[in-house]
């Protein structure tokens, strides 16, 4: 475990201190996890801005948005940057109609596990107003889940917040956003919709396992 002295007053603090705070406790053993989405546009120019060789990765489950490969090539020129790769092993295609959990577990949460392994503290695009599960997401907290720090930067932002920062800057961000869509993930379990709702439509689902 990686020590760390927890500021009193981390929850007041603003999104660009948190993520400062991260890179400078954890030089080289902290990285972003990047899903391409609006919090992570913004989150990709904080980190970058204070550290150009910071360390990002991605979860590639090889059933993304054209939008989002595209979006994807698009950051790494921006920034200079390699965005870290991860992979689960292949899948029929069909096993999210069958066996949604098992497809979960192989493409997204035994990547994720992987891309958590050497790392100290990992930095994601959490927001308490996505869901009732994230409701009470620290800015700066221990992951017992994976056993490593964890900062949510965002976690006291809005929408218009992010879509503010965004636009004062002029970054890219996935153009899936401008047709409906304000949480994405794969094709095959996306729709166009408000917040999280476009996520498993048709389910009771409203996480993957990634963070809870």
């Amino acid at each position: 475990m990686a020590s760390l002295q927890l500021p009193a007053d981390v929850e007041a603090w603003p999104a660009q201190r948190v993520v400062e705070l991260a890179l400078v406790e954890f030089p080289g053993r902290v990285a972003l996890a990047c899903s391409f989405q609006k919090e992570e546009s913004v989150l990709l120019d904080m980190v970058f801005a204070l550290e150009p060789n910071a360390r990002v990765f991605a979860i590639d489950t090889h059933h993304l948005f054209p939008e989002t490969y595209e979006l994807w090539r698009e950051v790494e020129r921006r920034y200079g940057t390699t965005i870290e790769r991860f992979e689960g092993a292949s899948v029929d295609d069909g096993l999210w109609d069958t066996n949604p959990d098992l497809y979960l577990a192989i493409a997204k949460i035994e990547p994720l596990n992987r891309a958590l392994l050497d790392l100290d503290a990992w930095i994601t695009g959490i927001r308490r107003d996505q869901s009732p599960a994230r409701a009470d997401a620290p800015k700066l907290g221990w992951d017992e889940k994976h056993e490593l720090w964890k900062a949510n930067p965002l976690a006291d932002w809005s929408d218009e917040d992010c879509w503010a920062y965004i636009k004062e800057r002029a970054l890219p961000y996935n153009k899936l956003h401008d047709e409906g869509y304000e949480s994405i993930g794969d094709t095959h379990s996306t729709l166009p919709g408000k917040g999280r709702e476009g996520r498993w439509a048709g389910t009771e689902r409203t996480e993957c396992g990634l963070h809870t």
